[in-house]
């Protein structure tokens, strides 16, 4: 994946609720994208998916995960800029407002990689204690990527793109941590990020990470009062046979906060998580890394096989696979080094 170009600076952070507010949701989009998603009966009908086992794995719900990735991929794509985009955006703040944690949108505009349009974009900041100084950070991305380049057949590029695990997961997997926030006492604050603008990829040439690098570039250039102490970075993490290893960039940047994660996974008995270096993956945690300087490391399953086609779809994803990973951060997340 190329490295992104500087982009347009933003305006301020929008607030959107706080806690269990009843305020109405307020519309913030002014540009929808070129329209990317065009039906196709091969491969995923909403709602129609093969259902996890109602598994609880540590205190986490497996089945309510899944529900989750299925509520999220009912939507559609999810691109940036798109009503898909704005749809998940609206189910996302009315979860998290049933919460107490404080929801704020940051938003930004970026040029469409198809007219050079502006697009409105949003990274979601949600914070559980917020007035703490020292803070953890959890991210993803939620948009999706505009079409599955990865078909083998040229004439399916052009097709739906659902994005259950490369998308959708991270999301579930915050929708459900959400239910346990309020339940345990961590050591710091705690910061839900989703990124937006992740992929609005329609050729190679065409720049990623746009959401984290506004983060990482306002975090640098207007500190905050709080500071992140870590970064843990989500992604694809609803694989059936999840395997997740070290990343190699996350053990060049931040190896102990690795290494600690992972310990966490041994001791609960989460095989899944494998102390062993397997791929090097340009992802958010980049820019994390190097221009807001938070030690942030990678937690991906890039062994897929859905990755980027038709079939990343939730019939091919496991909300045992969610449970798993939120039970190793949630209890990582009690004692952070």
């Amino acid at each position: 994946m190329p490295v992104p170009d500087t982009r347009q600076a933003a305006p301020g952070d929008v607030s959107i609720r706080s806690g269990r507010s009843s305020r109405s949701w307020r519309r913030i989009f002014c540009l929808a994208a070129v329209a990317v998603t065009i039906a196709s009966p091969f491969v995923w009908t909403p709602s129609a998916t093969s259902q996890t086992k109602g598994a609880m794995h540590g205190p986490l719900d497996a089945a309510r995960s899944f529900k989750y990735l299925t509520e999220i991929c009912d939507i559609g794509g999810r691109v940036s800029g798109s009503p898909g985009m704005e749809k998940q955006q609206k189910l996302i703040t009315d979860h998290f407002s049933k919460f107490n944690c404080e929801i704020k949108l940051q938003p930004f505009d970026a040029p469409h990689p198809l007219n050079g349009q502006p697009v409105r974009m949003n990274n979601i900041i949600i914070s559980w204690h917020p007035k703490a100084a020292e803070r953890v950070m959890l991210c993803a991305h939620y948009d999706t990527r505009p079409y599955p380049d990865r078909e083998t057949n040229p004439s399916a590029r052009r097709q739906l793109f659902v994005g259950a695990n490369d998308g959708a997961s991270g999301v579930a997997l915050f929708m459900e941590l959400a239910h346990h926030l309020e339940k345990i006492k961590p050591a710091f604050g705690v910061d839900f990020v989703l990124f937006d603008g992740e992929e609005l990829v329609f050729s190679p040439q065409d720049r990623y990470f746009l959401g984290s690098e506004h983060f990482a570039r306002r975090y640098r250039d207007e500190p905050p009062k709080y500071r992140y102490r870590y970064g843990v970075l989500v992604d694809m993490i609803a694989d059936k046979q999840l395997t997740i290893y070290y990343e190699k960039n996350s053990m060049d940047y931040a190896p102990d906060l690795a290494k600690s994660i992972w310990g966490t996974a041994q001791r609960l008995r989460v095989k899944e998580f494998i102390a062993t270096t397997r791929h090097e993956i340009q992802d958010d945690h980049l820019a994390l890394n190097d221009v807001a300087g938070i030690p942030t490391i990678d937690i991906i399953d890039f062994d897929y096989p859905h990755w980027h086609t038709r079939k990343d779809i939730p019939a091919n994803c496991s909300g045992e696979s969610i449970a798993k990973v939120g039970h190793v951060l949630l209890e990582w997340l009690k004692e952070v080094p």
